[in-house]
């Protein structure tokens, strides 16, 4: 197992980086990483406190600091101490630089700006909590998506994330014993789409979370013919109505989203990720 001391360092709130590193270090095993966050960087005395803390922990140094002073501080430092320092923004801002004929503004926090999309998504991320699990069902016709699958199959999860990326999204459980509001099959705006997973997988994550609620591990809930009787119903309710439909056997909620926004902007409706969806 390697240790790897790694430094974020960002003059507004760092999710950037954040994203950047977790995808980088996804492609490397037997690595414990040691992550030092460093938000909102925009004094050189806030940097020099930094600094140490680096030159005791050294390791590897990834940053967006758009202020001229504040970044030759760093990088001449970490030269001094030997260490790598990158910033991964730069060749995306050099290409953009060349192509538009114009420098980039050094403003701090830029994509963080409160415009329309930002409120579109606070928008989407209320009315997402607000209409899960089949809550308010009368409003669905508001949403942008809707979620359909039965009881684990990352609905909700996957309901939040969407929101995150500002659309509206409700979700609703397929049970056998409790049929869905006639109201869902008339929809006009959503894009509905069905989850499936397979028996397997879902009896596994369903016996996880008895055993989490200190529940009877074994019920109908992972019962091996009831699961694959629910999943049936599910999978026939979409193939009836035509509606999309996505396994998340193998998935991650990210992939899971990803493949649905991709759904959303086949439509031809002309919506598009992070445009307002009223």
């Amino acid at each position: 197992m390697t240790r790897l001391h790694l430094h974020l360092l960002s003059d507004s709130t760092g999710e950037t980086l954040e994203n950047i590193a977790k995808a980088a270090l996804a492609q490397y095993d037997d690595v414990e990483t040691v992550r030092h966050f460093w938000p909102m960087v925009r004094t050189e005395t806030h940097l020099e406190r930094i600094l140490q803390e680096v030159a005791q922990n050294p390791g590897l140094v990834i940053f967006t600091l758009v202020n001229p002073a504040t970044r030759r501080i760093l990088e001449q430092r970490c030269r001094t101490l030997g260490l790598p320092a990158v910033a991964p923004l730069d060749p995306v801002n050099d290409a953009l630089s060349g192509l538009l004929g114009q420098q980039a503004k050094a403003r701090p926090g830029r994509q963080h700006v409160l415009d329309a999309a930002y409120f579109a998504r606070v928008d989407a991320i209320q009315f997402t909590i607000a209409h899960d699990d089949g809550i308010a069902w009368e409003e669905w016709e508001e949403a942008d998506i809707l979620l359909a699958g039965v009881s684990r199959s990352s609905k909700t999860p996957t309901s939040i994330y969407l929101a995150n990326r500002g659309f509206k999204t409700a979700n609703i459980p397929i049970v056998i014993e409790s049929p869905p509001p006639p109201f869902l099959f008339t929809l006009k705006k959503p894009l509905v789409v069905g989850l499936t997973t397979s028996a397997d997988r879902l009896i596994q994550i369903r016996r996880n979370r008895l055993l989490s609620l200190n529940q009877a591990p074994e019920t109908p809930y992972v019962n091996q013919d009831a699961v694959t009787r629910e999943l049936a119903y599910a999978r026939r309710m979409f193939a009836d109505n035509g509606w999309p439909v996505i396994d998340v056997t193998r998935r991650s909620i990210e992939e899971t989203a990803a493949a649905i926004i991709a759904l959303v902007n086949d439509r031809g409706d002309g919506r598009r990720e992070g445009d307002s969806h009223d």
